[in-house]
């Protein structure tokens, strides 16, 4: 006698999401029965997690991030992009490419949020970057937690210092300063524009001593 069980139940089976069941029905792979109220319903002894870990493997891409803090490192931008591109291609691999431009401690980036979704729907197996701090400033290590607990490969391709670190770094304390004088003396006050020409002439400064250096 078959056992049938909902789609949240063959969902934890599998240890895949809703969203991908559902995605397999669509392309055949995986084909449920239905109730008479069009409820979906899975045969138990059709549920091998061995043979749809193989598909959900097969199933998932590479994606392929880059970033860069502000709209004058485009050039930067563009330069990641062409080296991930030509990694993933070299490599053989189906992969999608998605940029963001904005400070490395910003975690409501619309690219960043694609990358999360597809890690915790499964749709990702593979993870690349050209540096560390290319996907967060802070809290990439939780980023990589997640994808070894989805079981995402992740490759950083150079495990060097990052190029352009200093002025990253400076552009995401000034950006951490604008926002808490903002608050503490509003937006258009005087002493918000002291402060921040101040922070910004402070920047500029390091940031210049950064690059004549030995």
């Amino acid at each position: 006698m078959k056992r049938l069980v909902s789609i949240e139940k063959a969902a934890e089976i599998l240890g895949v999401s809703e969203m991908t069941l559902r995605r397999w029905e669509k392309s055949g792979k995986l084909t449920p029965e239905r109730t008479e109220g069009g409820h979906r319903r899975y045969d138990i002894s059709k549920l091998s997690p061995q043979k749809f870990r193989a598909i959900a493997e097969n199933d998932r891409i590479t994606i392929a991030y880059a970033r860069v803090s502000s709209h004058d490192q485009k050039a930067d931008l563009e330069r990641q992009k062409h080296i991930l591109e030509m990694y993933c291609a070299n490599q053989g691999w189906q992969y999608e490419l998605i940029s963001d431009l904005g400070s490395g401690m910003n975690y409501h980036k619309k690219g960043l949020k694609k990358l999360l979704n597809g890690i915790l729907d499964n749709k990702v197996g593979r993870l690349v970057i050209a540096h560390k701090d290319r996907l967060l400033r802070y809290g990439a290590e939780l980023i990589f937690a997640i994808c070894e607990a989805k079981e995402v490969e992740v490759i950083i391709m150079n495990q060097g210092e990052d190029t352009s670190f200093e002025e990253d770094l400076a552009k995401d304390v000034l950006e951490i300063i604008t926002v808490f004088s903002a608050r503490l003396y509003g937006a258009r006050s005087h002493k918000n524009r002291q402060l921040l020409e101040k922070v910004q002439t402070a920047v500029n400064e390091a940031t210049s001593g950064a690059d004549i250096q030995p």
